[in-house]
């Protein structure tokens, strides 16, 4: 791999090439879903971080590669990934994860360490998520697997312009949850609350990144 990355590769190519690479970005913050376009040296200059320590510890991963490769793979079946894998699974567990914020935000109103407003943030992302959602299934895909792609420049930009924005959101819901890192009076249910606010976080960031770097270019070309 040596031969293949270096630290000017994109971080949405590392992403898409090494299964670990999302993982160490995330470790690291590096933001590899609306920023990926940057070369990992550029977004570890804003860091402070060594590139070249961050490109050798993606190496020393075993893993080789993507079970399937969305770069070939038929915009059919990656818009289905998507729909399934993303779309359905925020929807799920945003309806969960609000309800689990509420009851330790209740149960724990008299900890100052308590996470004060996060019920709140978790329910306008899910809101803004159901209409970037939303106008995703019923505008953008259906032109997509027609063979419209090509004409969708207009759209796909303004869903990256919202992907941005969830970015933001993303931010805001580290700094409510304090990197989601649990003090250490939190019981069983605010512990998971945390689990599962960073496995959200994950997930949106994998979801924008497939978009961004994926379906919206090859689209845009015309694949099929």
């Amino acid at each position: 791999m040596a031969s293949m990355f270096n630290t000017q590769t994109s971080l949405a190519d590392l992403a898409l090439a090494v299964p670990a690479a999302s993982r160490v970005f995330r470790q690291y913050r590096l933001d590899f879903c609306c920023g990926g376009k940057r070369s990992i040296a550029d977004a570890c200059k804003e860091r402070g971080l060594d590139a070249n320590a961050v490109v050798a510890e993606i190496e020393s991963h075993t893993e080789k590669s993507l079970d399937v490769d969305w770069r070939t793979a038929p915009l059919s079946k990656l818009v289905n990934h998507i729909l399934v894998n993303f779309h359905e699974a925020h929807r799920r567990e945003l309806v969960d994860l609000i309800s689990l914020a509420r009851k330790v935000e209740r149960v724990h109103a008299d900890k100052v360490t308590v996470p004060l407003g996060l019920a709140l943030h978790l329910s306008n992302m899910s809101d803004a998520l159901e209409l970037h959602m939303q106008k995703e299934e019923q505008i953008l895909f259906p032109n997509i697997l027609s063979g419209r792609g090509v004409q969708m420049q207009g759209p796909t930009t303004q869903m990256e312009r919202e992907h941005d924005e969830h970015a933001l959101k993303l931010q805001q819901l580290r700094a409510l949850t304090n990197d989601f890192a649990p003090p250490n009076e939190a019981c069983t249910s605010w512990r998971a609350l945390l689990l599962r606010c960073e496995q959200l976080e994950a997930d949106i960031m994998a979801h924008v990144h497939l978009e961004n770097h994926v379906l919206f270019p090859r689209a845009l070309r015309g694949d099929q």
